[in-house]
């Protein structure tokens, strides 16, 4: 049993009739000749469930909503209510199975049952299969949605490797998430697109054990960093008898109920303890974050947020240096058809690029594959937005979640995430310059962010009384996406392995995230996930902001192809000056 944190549960108070705050993933699975159907699915999830601890936990509410829930193991997991199947009419393409995915992801999940779902679609053209997941983002972050659904991926398509031989991949540690790829050593061309993707996507680049062994096997594991190296990580540590997670905690009878829920009386009691507590947590948080002001993405923009952040300091004797740090974007983001309140329908676009084409472009301008996956969104979002003369003279802001999970917490339930916030040059007409302007805006983020506390979310997200969020968040998010929106959107971008994965022995061949929408971060998301040699992106709109979803994932092609041909053209013009002129 443990309770949720503030921002696990800021997850939970987001939702509305309007936002479902879910992630989620569309698995494109060739499914070797049959072999993956939904028998072989549900075996697998009963043989390694115990693997993925937040796939077998349940929310129990405290009475009246006094509290943060907390997350119970679920002993009576029933796979019919988690597990579905559908097939597709014929042919079976790419939007038909865009328009039944998005109409799964608009639906809330059950909250009375473990939060996650898992749907096999059938029918999609060349005899492929389909696997969308989702779970809800107060389970997990990006790093411990690689562990929760790990374990239903294999190195080969024979299945489970022998026990002494079992290794798992990492799409990146946590001690290494919090650190952009750009600023890591050996090239920022040759490392993977920067870990930023916290809230992205399920799928793991991580391979958890390929058998399911008891609880105490004792095996070690191989990490696969994002420049390709290896490193060595110890086993998870044991899971209870029960194999789906956490046990139950000991206490009185009057404490807790069955399997350790607690009861009643300990909900309300501990309620009332951290009422009582409220005002000097709350405070400690506001000096906090007054001392970080400067650097905190959003209000370090705010007029004399300077000023304020070193009067904090100097009464509380905080006379550390501190590195100066650029100013930030401005706190209103500029006005787009998608930004304001959003509404229950979801439209999904996907698509791919190829990652070598992404890192010559890196290469070639000596940027990150962060840098320039930011860059395609950028020019993207100024073509959809110049086709409907919406295109506003300012950039826009964007918000890039950061996981900030320490390699001691990989496996515990939630999320430990940040977020760093970057204007978008959109204004910038010239393909090139806007290339540099995104490489220069995201170095600066980063420099703001390494030196922002790492925990200011989950501080900002704790000020208030649970009960007071739980009833003000979708009101607020309203409200913001109405008055003054902090940003135009999300968009995450997550590095995973170079090398063909298999589920119940069909290869996967491609993996597109979706992420959430919510009224305050915009009314169209994108997502993007390196997988065996591409760059795999999903698009998530309301259709009342951008019905068209589409016509941006095509943008996102074209953005990568204008970069290959002006490189292509400055090829040509360095030969034909460099050749020697004929007689």
């Amino acid at each position: 049993m443990r309770q949720l944190t503030a921002l696990d549960a800021q997850f939970l108070n987001v939702e509305s009739a309007t936002t479902a705050a879910h992630v989620a993933g569309l698995a494109i699975v060739d499914p070797a000749g049959g072999r993956l159907n939904r028998q072989a699915l549900a075996d697998l999830l009963r043989r390694r469930l115990h693997l993925a601890p937040a796939l077998g936990l349940r929310l129990a509410e405290v009475p009246f909503g006094l509290d943060r829930p907390y997350w119970v193991t679920d002993a009576e997991l029933d796979l019919d209510r988690h597990l579905f199947e559908l097939t597709l009419p014929a042919p079976g393409g790419d939007r038909q199975l865009a328009e039944a995915v998005a109409r799964i992801h608009a639906r809330r999940l059950d909250r009375a049952r473990p939060l996650w779902e898992m749907h096999l679609i059938h029918g999609l053209a060349g005899g492929l299969v389909g696997v969308y997941t989702k779970v809800h983002h107060a389970a997990i972050d990006g790093v411990s949605g690689a562990e929760t659904l790990a374990a239903l991926l294999d190195l080969t398509p024979d299945g489970p490797l022998p026990t002494s031989l079992t290794t798992s991949l990492s799409r990146g540690s946590a001690s290494a998430a919090r650190e952009p790829a750009s600023m890591t050593p050996g090239g920022p061309a040759d490392q993977g697109p920067a870990p930023t993707g916290s809230d992205a996507s399920p799928l793991p680049g991580h391979l958890a054990p390929g058998t399911a062994p008891a609880p105490h096997a004792d095996s070690r594991a191989t990490e696969a960093r994002a420049d390709g190296g290896v490193a060595c990580s110890e086993p998870k540590a044991a899971v209870d008898g029960e194999g789906l997670g956490l046990s139950g905690a000991a206490g009185g009878a009057g404490a807790y109920g069955r399997e350790g829920e607690p009861g009643v009386v300990g909900m309300l009691a501990g309620a009332v303890a951290r009422v009582a507590g409220q005002p000097v947590r709350a405070a400690g948080a506001l000096v906090r974050a007054a001392a970080d002001l400067d650097v905190i993405p959003l209000a370090g923009a705010l007029p004399g947020a300077r000023l304020v952040a070193r009067a904090a300091r100097a009464l509380a004797g905080d006379r550390r240096p501190r590195p100066e740090v650029p100013e930030g974007p401005g706190v209103i983001a500029p006005r787009t058809p998608f930004n304001g309140p959003i509404s229950a329908g979801r439209r999904l676009a996907f698509g791919s690029v190829s990652l070598k084409d992404v890192k010559t472009v890196a290469r070639a301008h000596g940027l990150s594959v962060n840098d320039v996956v930011m860059a395609l969104c950028t020019s993207a979002l100024r073509s959809w937005l110049s086709e409907r003369d919406a295109l506003p003279e300012g950039p826009l802001v964007a918000a890039v979640p950061v996981a900030v999970r320490e390699p001691e917490a990989r496996d515990a339930v939630g999320n430990q995430i940040s977020a760093l916030i970057a204007p978008l040059p959109t204004h910038e007409p010239d393909a090139r310059v806007r290339l540099r302007e995104v490489g220069a805006a995201m170095a600066a983020a980063k420099r703001r962010f390494a030196v922002a506390p790492a925990r200011w979310l989950d501080e900002l997200c704790s000020m208030l009384p649970a009960p007071v969020t739980a009833l003000a968040t979708p009101a607020i998010f309203r409200l913001a996406s109405v008055a003054f929106p902090p940003i135009n959107l999300i968009i995450s971008n997550v590095p995973g392995p170079q090398f063909p994965l298999y589920l119940c022995g069909g290869r996967v061949l491609s993996y597109y995230p979706m992420s959430v929408l919510t009224d305050m971060t915009g009314g169209v998301s994108i997502t993007c996930f390196s997988y065996d040699g591409m760059l795999d992106f999903g698009v998530v709109a309301c259709p009342e902001r951008m019905s068209d979803v589409w016509s941006l994932a095509g943008h996102l092609r074209a953005a990568l192809d204008e970069l290959l041909e002006g490189m292509a053209a400055e090829a040509d013009a360095y030969s034909d000056a460099a050749a020697p002129a004929s007689g």
